[in-house]
């Protein structure tokens, strides 16, 4: 079972996101072994379904 331990939603600076793309954040994971896990996704997909740090990721294996 992996938690969110990190959201990190950097800076873009003066990047600018192309048409159509939406603004992605860093997630860190950690599981019971103390493994971890880093990677990307929208920041509006966490806000829907109203995921924060130390709550359980609910799709395990859709992050690798």
């Amino acid at each position: 079972m992996w938690k969110i331990k990190h959201i990190f939603d950097g800076e873009y600076g003066c990047e600018e996101l192309t048409e159509g793309q939406q603004p992605k954040v860093s997630v860190t994971l950690i599981n019971e072994k103390e493994e971890e896990t880093c990677f990307s996704v929208e920041d509006s997909w966490l806000i829907e379904h109203g995921l924060n740090e130390g709550d359980l990721w609910p799709k395990e294996d859709e992050f690798l």
